[in-house]
């Protein structure tokens, strides 16, 4: 599944460090999910979605 999430975090100018301790996971699992690599469970997006204060759709796009 292809994403925005690289380009939301860094638009805010955060690492992949800071936004991992914000969402509560490791660093590798949000540079595979900014990789395409690892698309992350439902409660995850949903983490996502609500700390860049956007729609789901907004953030995580059909292939």
């Amino acid at each position: 599944m292809k994403n925005r999430l690289r380009v939301l975090r860094a638009e805010r100018e955060w690492s992949q460090q800071l936004l991992a301790e914000k969402l509560e996971v490791s660093r590798q699992s949000v540079n595979a999910i900014e990789t395409g690599k690892y698309d992350p469970s439902l409660p995850l997006a949903f983490r996502i979605a609500d700390l860049f204060e956007m729609p789901i759709e907004e953030i995580f796009l059909r292939d």
